[in-house]
């Protein structure tokens, strides 16, 4: 019996690539970007299994063409990158890689948090440019973190872990999510609050919502106009839950401090991009998840859920429990 075929959309280490090839022949776009729309098209259609990233668009087109598709398996929390309703209906199953990437994805909300407040970036670039010419009272200073106010927007596992690390910093921490959580409240010290209430109490506003059409720039010119001119705003969701014209809009006219953003609409977000030319941004290359461990872990999950469907077992973390009632090849 012939070995099932797995499409690897982007370069991975080689030992993820071995448990691949320990149940399947595998093949791989073995570059750094994202694969090509026509080797995507054409690869899906004599696929078992994908194994994407969240760059690559996994749309109707794409699953249709997978005749033998049994799993696109997303290195990713996220997945609005793929059409699951399609996906659903063909009966082909999603996964993705939550838990695996929570620590250091918290890790990194954190950093930039304090280096928008503090204003690290621009400071070490003044060094680099030789305009640090003496010490002096003013000079490059930022915001307070200790003892502030954190606004959480979307408290799932990575907005806990980003409050846990809040909670060392003496902050007070309020959150806002589509409903209490009342045992986050408990081990946490958190306050649900209404999104309105978070906005204009809140030091620090920190984005960490899934992108869905109800989350789609819902933090717009309204928004900003609630927050305090002191408050800084921090994106390592997605970057369509923000309007990027609002904000450059906030943001010029000092209608909030700082922003620091891992994510943006565009990514690579253009270099002539408007927030770009702004000294009171922090921009990321999205690398939420980027320490050596997580994204082994993660690309290890990833791998890990595409053996068990090939071998007729139930994937790790489907991204919803249906996709295995509708699994078209059980």
């Amino acid at each position: 019996m012939a070995k099932p075929y797995v499409f690897i959309t982007m370069q991975i280490p080689k030992e993820i690539v071995a448990l691949l090839e320990d149940v399947a022949h595998v093949g791989m776009w073995e570059a750094d970007t994202p694969c090509p729309r026509d080797k995507l098209l054409e690869e899906a259609a004599k696929a078992d299994a994908l194994f994407t990233m969240v760059v690559d668009r996994i749309d109707q087109e794409v699953l249709k063409r997978g005749q033998n598709l049994k799993i696109v398996a997303n290195m990713a929390v996220g997945y609005d990158n793929i059409d699951v309703e399609t996906a659903k209906h063909l009966g082909i199953m999603v996964s993705n890689t939550p838990d695996v990437l929570t620590e250091a994805t918290a890790d990194l909300t954190f950093a930039l948090l304090m280096a928008t407040a503090r204003r690290v970036v621009e400071a070490s670039q003044a060094v680099y440019e030789g305009r640090w010419q003496s010490w002096s009272p003013m000079f490059m200073a930022g915001q307070d973190v200790y003892g502030k106010t954190l606004g959480i927007v979307g408290m799932g596992r990575i907005g806990e872990a980003v409050a846990r690390r809040a909670r060392g910093f003496d902050m007070e921490i309020l959150y806002h999510n589509r409903k209490p959580k009342t045992e986050a409240e408990e081990k946490l010290g958190a306050t649900y609050c209404s999104f309105e209430d978070l906005l204009q109490k809140a030091d620090f506003v920190v984005a960490l919502t899934p992108l869905t059409d109800q989350t789609r720039h819902l933090f717009g010119r309204r928004e900003f106009e609630l927050m305090k001119k002191t408050a800084i705003f921090i994106n390592v969701s997605r970057g369509p839950v923000v309007d990027e014209e609002a904000l450059y809009h906030a943001l010029k006219e000092k209608q909030i401090w700082a922003a620091g953003l891992d994510v943006f609409h565009q990514e690579p977000v253009p270099t002539d991009h408007p927030l770009l030319t702004l000294p009171n941004v922090v921009p990321l290359p999205h690398i939420g998840s980027a320490s050596i461990s997580a994204r082994m872990a993660m690309a290890r999950l990833a791998a890990e859920n595409i053996v068990l469907a090939l071998t007729g077992k139930k994937p790790k973390t489907l991204i919803s429990e249906d996709m295995w009632t509708r699994y078209r090849f059980k």
